[in-house]
């Protein structure tokens, strides 16, 4: 499957790859022939390593074109943009947060604890309204008490020690006043005005990676996927998640459902139906989709709902990272949220692939918990055996919070939780979009600079832009046999399929 995907597609990542005076390159580019470099380059690669490894060697290789041309380094998607009002909010509120643990009590580096009381009035006499960050901060506060209906004081001092970082976190899985500022940011961006965010757990985690394995870890931990179930991967994928079933011994067998350029890399009713088998016990897409770029259609969306009534007890993983670059975005969540666990990431939009802070979204009402409520007395018994250091009933013990005691080998479960600095920050990027009272400024700019950038991109290669609304444009997909005949004819397309492979 993994060669079907990759063997005449090249991914680019929009986000990194066109910068004004710069030249694109592959990663042997070079204006003469050298077998002996390419030889040499090729014995690095083999069909074992996995993408990100050839990424390595291609950006090694990319240093040395002869041509001395500038590299573009798209190998992870990463963008070349910031966002500078969350930062500037984190670091002037973390400067807050100490000058509070110093009111406590100072001596030389060693400071106090932040106090509860009092704390929401010395905030609002430390903010300087006629300073930009400050007004935002102040904005943010009132946003939080005045639409969310949090407690000023609470809130607060919930941020002051979680910029200080001076508590484990607490409850492990997510603070309380972040999990409902989360839970406004992924209604307002993803849920396309489906009211699920009082219904919906958020479990904070190190990135979207780290929520795809955890998700994996305890679905196989608790016995609702086991060896040689069959799930489905929506294709073309980000592709190490292809090789994610084969990792750590989980033996699932993948079953392709594919998309294509002539279902506008939607997914067809062939491939729906291969869902509504009840022997698929897992489904795993991305949406927008990577490298292909596009959302999912509502007319896909409503028949995913109707395949889960067929299958009702298919669970259906999400990677919605890409969701804001597509307006009016509705993710699967929204459609079938009792089925649905939902990944999302900071990093893309907000240019934090450094910080780590994605999350899984999931409903109090799911069926992975009316699955492990339904195992066999046996493995009843070896999942009892399992949680009971960190409950007296754990049978009781949800599925999210199976997952953030797996996250640390249970044992740890009381140090779990991501850092709290990370889970502040979080709250300053979903609140830098809360806000905003019509539409985010923010979100709009980093949709124009991808779109520019995407018709630059297709216009010098002489291909047409696709223009389509579900397409986010963080990506392209490219035909390189359909490129390359456009320029040298089918005579060299065939030599070089004939005599080079393609890491060549």
């Amino acid at each position: 499957m993994k060669k079907k995907i990759t063997s005449i597609i090249v991914s680019i990542a929009l986000a990194f790859c066109l910068l004004p005076g710069t030249a694109l390159l592959s990663a042997c580019s070079s204006g003469e022939s050298n077998n002996n470099s390419s030889t040499a380059f090729n014995k690095q690669l083999n069909k074992e390593k996995s993408a990100f490894e050839i990424t390595a060697a291609h950006r090694e290789a990319a240093k040395n074109n002869s041509d001395g041309k500038p590299v573009l380094d798209a190998g992870r998607g990463n963008p070349n943009w910031i966002n500078t009002q969350a930062r500037y909010a984190f670091t002037r509120f973390s400067d807050f947060a100490v000058s509070e643990s110093e009111r406590n009590w100072k001596d030389g580096d060693m400071a106090g604890q932040a106090e509860l009381d009092g704390i929401g009035e010395r905030f609002s006499a430390a903010m300087n309204s006629n300073d930009a960050t400050d007004a935002f901060l102040i904005k943010a506060i009132n946003y939080c008490t005045n639409t969310l209906g949090l407690n000023k004081d609470a809130l607060i001092k919930e941020l002051v020690d979680a910029c200080v970082g001076d508590y484990y976190p607490s409850p492990s899985r997510c603070l309380e006043n972040t999990e409902k500022i989360l839970n406004a940011y992924l209604q307002s961006t993803l849920y396309a005005g489906e009211n699920l965010a009082d219904q919906t757990q958020v479990f904070p985690t190190e990135g979207g990676s780290a929520a795809i394995c955890y998700i994996f870890e305890s679905l196989t931990h608790n016995k609702v996927l086991n060896p040689e179930d069959k799930i489905a991967i929506a294709t073309p994928i980000f592709t190490p998640y292809l090789e994610i079933p084969n990792v750590n011994a989980y033996d699932l067998f993948a079953i392709d459902v594919s998309t294509s350029a002539e279902d506008n890399w939607d997914i067809n009713d062939e491939n729906l139906k291969k869902l509504e088998d009840p022997a698929v016990k897992a489904f795993f897409l991305v949406n927008p989709s990577n490298p292909a770029s596009h959302a999912l259609s509502s007319d896909t969306l409503a028949k995913l709902k109707e395949v889960v009534k067929k299958n009702p007890n298919l669970i259906i993983i999400t990677d919605d990272v890409y969701g804001t670059f597509v307006n009016d975005f509705q993710t699967v969540y929204s459609v079938v949220p009792a089925n649905t666990l939902l990944v999302y990431s900071f990093s893309k939009l907000y240019g934090v692939t450094g910080w780590r802070v994605g999350l899984i979204a999931m409903n109090k009402d799911n069926v992975v918990d009316k699955m492990i409520a339904g195992l066999s007395r046996t493995d009843k018994d070896y999942l009892h055996d399992e949680y009971i250091s960190v409950t007296e009933e754990p049978e009781k013990l949800s599925f999210v919070e199976r997952m953030v005691a797996d996250s640390r080998s249970i044992g740890l479960y009381h140090t779990s939780g991501l850092s709290t600095p990370q889970q502040a920050f979080m709250d300053f990027l979903a609140l830098t979009h809360l806000v905003c009272e019509s539409n985010d400024p923010y979100i709009d700019l980093a949709n124009s600079v991808v779109n520019e950038r995407y018709v630059a991109f297709m216009t010098a290669l002489g291909l047409e832009a696709d223009e389509d609304e579900l397409d986010s444009q963080y990506y392209a997909l490219l035909d390189v046999n359909k490129i390359v005949t456009n320029l040298y004819g089918e005579d060299f397309v065939n030599w070089l399929n004939d005599n080079k492979s393609d890491l060549d």
